[in-house]
């Protein structure tokens, strides 16, 4: 008898702003761990890319998603185990996405907070921003996902997934699988380094310096960045103590040294901060250290990039496809012979 079909993966990140070490613990660092595991499918969202078009030129919008691609195979991303691939490379996407808008309710959208936080009272905000959980979904539905890894900030949205997913089983039986968040126990949240009240930004990160830990930023910026993060003016180090700044630090130095908790609060309680930030630049610039070279090294072959997204594509297309046509039989559309 053959092997039963692994439970499926799905997730992506946006070729916009400044890739930071949040988003390499929250979600890329995951993927790569638990590639082995799943039928990984991980995408480059890059039709989320232009919800807010007039943030990014058409020249770095395309140098960026090279990059994201590019990092994604830095990170440990295995092409032989996992599929890579642009969103705008399989029209599925939207297709699947038109589909979705018309069943959901408008009542939804407007509830979501990302959209509240960005368009502001900004009337002359784009649709796409309002329907980008609509294209989040469909993006995660069209590969009959079962989990999606991602940041503590995108829970929301995989809660919309499923709320429209059971809608659309209930109302035209489109058998989708209910997907579930991955999220993981620690590290799913860093914080910004200058204001550790709110989460680390991709779009913060690359207009204002000393906010994040860039995955690519030379050695003398993680430095510069983590030396002047806010703390406080005491010298608590433990966990369940220390003020919002101390303890994001000691997160962020607990996730990307596996050590437990009560080693680091031995190591760091009582002596101040500046013997833990020296500690953490050493610590995140040896972990980003071999990303960084590989990177370099996949951005001399830019074609060898192009090409293996073409292959990543055929394969996404060949699950998209199906599913496609299966949401089109359930809601009653005459299949074309052509």
């Amino acid at each position: 008898m053959p092997e039963p079909r692994k439970n499926r993966v799905f997730s992506g990140v946006q070729p916009t702003g400044k890739l930071h070490i949040g988003n390499y613990l929250g979600a890329i660092s995951q993927w790569a761990e638990n590639q082995d595991d799943f039928e990984n499918l991980f995408c480059v969202v890059d039709l989320h890319a232009i919800t807010i078009p007039a943030a990014i030129s058409p020249k770095a919008f395309h140098a960026k998603t090279l990059e994201v691609t590019a990092l994604y195979l830095a990170c440990g991303i295995d092409p032989a185990k996992s599929t890579i691939f642009l969103q705008s490379h399989v029209p599925e996407h939207s297709e699947l996405a038109w589909l979705l808008n018309c069943v959901t309710p408008l009542g939804w959208l407007y509830r979501m907070t990302q959209f509240k936080a960005k368009a502001g009272t900004n009337q002359m905000v784009g649709t796409g921003l309002l329907d980008y959980p609509v294209l989040m979904a469909a993006d995660i539905l069209l590969y009959d996902a079962h989990y999606v890894p991602v940041g503590e900030d995108q829970k929301q949205h995989i809660e919309f997934t499923r709320d429209l997913a059971q809608r659309c089983n209930a109302m035209f039986n489109t058998r989708f699988i209910i997907p579930e968040a991955q999220i993981r126990s620690s590290g799913a949240r860093i914080m910004g380094l200058d204001d550790p009240n709110a989460k680390m930004s991709k779009s913060i990160g690359e207009q204002k310096r000393g906010h994040s830990i860039g995955l690519l930023d030379a050695p003398s910026a993680i430095k510069k960045a983590i030396m002047s993060a806010t703390t406080d003016g005491g010298n608590e180090a433990r966990f369940g103590h220390a003020g919002v700044g101390v303890r994001n630090l000691l997160e962020l130095y607990a996730v990307l040294s596996k050590r437990p908790h009560d080693e680091i609060e031995a190591e760091f309680h009582g002596h101040g901060y500046g013997k833990l930030k020296k500690s953490l630049v050493e610590l995140v610039v040896e972990t980003l250290r071999p990303i960084q070279e590989r990177h370099v090294d996949l951005m001399k072959n830019q074609d060898h990039i192009r090409a293996m997204l073409d292959t990543g594509a055929r394969r996404a297309r060949t699950i998209a496809a199906v599913t496609v046509t299966r949401v089109r039989d359930a809601m009653g559309f005459v299949r074309s012979n052509i």
